[in-house]
C-alpha cells in the first residue's frame, strides 16, 4: 500500500547572509511577509496538505523559531483580558499541539542534503515532504497539497518545478525529462546547477519535495557535490529507475524570498491579495510609479 505523507522537514539552519544585518539576530525564516514570518506560511501550507508532524532542522541563533511555535501563556492572557479576538486567533495559528513539532540541529553548514539527513531519525521509514521557506508560493490550492494529490495518483517521489531562463540553470537543480504531459513530467535524470549549455532542460526544482525514505541510504554516504556540499539532488538522482520520479508543474506563482527583490515582490503581491490592504497598497505604489 502507498503510505501517506504525514511528516515534513523544514531546513532552517542557514545564516541568511544575503539579508544581513537584519538576520544577525533574527533567523531569515522569521522575516515577515506582511505580518507573518515566512516560516509560518510554510507550516500552514504543510497543514493544509495533511501534514501531522513538523521537523525543523535548525542551527545556532534559531531560538526565535522555537519560541514562535510555542504557547505564550502570558501573551494569551493579556490578549484575552483585552478581549482582542483578532489577535488571539492570529496567535492561535502559530501554536502546535504537543508532540507535533520536533527540532534537530545541523551543526555544520554542509548543504541541503546534509540538513535533510539530520532529520532521518525523526522521519523513520515513511515518505516525507520537504519545504524550503525561502520559496513562497501564492496559489489557490497550496502547492504541497497539489503535490500530495499528485502523489496519490502516481506514488514515488515528486518535486515541484518551474521553467527558468536557460542562463539561470546554473543556480538550480534541473530535470532531464523522459515524458511530459504538460503537468507531470517523468524524470530520467537530475543535474545540480549545470552550466546553461549543459542543462538537459530548463525545468528547475523549487523548494518543495515529496521523497521516499530510501533517499537517506544515499545521503548516508555524505558524498560532496556542487559547491563542495552534500547535495540533496545527487541522492535523489540515485532513486531514479528504482522508484517513480515526477516533476509537478504546480498552479500558482513562486517567489524567491531568499533574494531581496524577490522578497519585496512577494510582500507587495501578498498585500495586494489582502482586501483590507490592497487599496492602500495600490495608492502607495502609485506615489512611486
Amino acid at each position: 500500500m502507498m503510505k501517506p505523507v504525514r511528516k515534513a522537514v523544514f531546513p532552517v539552519a542557514g545564516l541568511g547572509t544575503r539579508f544581513l544585518p537584519a538576520t544577525k539576530a533574527i533567523p531569515k525564516e522569521m522575516l515577515p511577509l506582511v505580518d507573518k514570518p515566512l516560516l509560518q506560511y510554510a507550516v500552514e501550507e504543510a497543514r493544509a496538505a495533511g501534514i501531522e508532524e513538523f521537523v525543523f532542522v535548525t542551527g545556532r541563533g534559531k531560538r526565535a523559531i522555537e519560541d514562535h511555535f510555542d504557547t505564550d501563556t502570558e501573551l494569551n492572557r493579556t490578549l484575552e483580558a483585552r478581549q482582542n479576538a483578532e489577535a488571539m486567533e492570529a496567535v492561535r495559528l502559530t501554536e502546535a499541539n504537543p508532540g507535533q513539532v520536533f527540532y534537530t540541529r545541523q551543526q555544520l553548514p554542509l548543504g541541503l542534503g546534509h540538513a535533510v539527513w539530520c532529520a532521518r531519525p525523526l522521519i523513520g521509514n515513511e515518505p516525507f515532504a520537504i519545504i524550503l521557506p525561502d520559496d513562497y508560493v501564492m496559489s489557490t490550492v497550496p502547492c504541497l497539497q497539489q503535490m500530495v494529490e499528485a502523489y496519490h495518483r502516481v506514488g514515488g517521489n515528486i518535486v515541484a518545478v518551474v521553467d527558468v531562463p536557460r542562463e539561470d540553470t546554473k543556480r538550480y537543480g534541473i530535470l532531464d525529462i523522459a515524458e511530459d504531459d504538460g503537468t507531470l513530467a517523468v524524470i530520467k535524470g537530475l543535474v545540480e546547477k549545470p552550466k546553461p549549455e549543459d542543462a538537459p532542460s530548463t525545468l528547475s526544482i523549487i523548494g518543495r519535495y515529496i521523497l521516499q525514505p530510501e533517499v537517506f541510504g544515499f545521503l548516508d554516504h555524505h558524498e560532496r557535490g556542487a559547491g563542495n556540499e552534500i547535495q540533496l539532488t545527487d541522492s535523489m538522482a540515485k532513486l531514479i529507475g528504482q522508484q517513480p520520479f515526477h516533476g509537478l508543474r504546480f498552479e500558482g506563482k513562486r517567489f524567491d524570498c531568499g533574494d531581496k527583490v524577490g522578497f519585496l515582490e512577494a510582500n507587495i503581491a501578498h498585500a495586494l491579495q489582502r482586501p483590507e490592504l490592497a487599496g492602500k497598497v495600490r495608492e502607495m505604489l502609485d506615489r512611486y510609479c
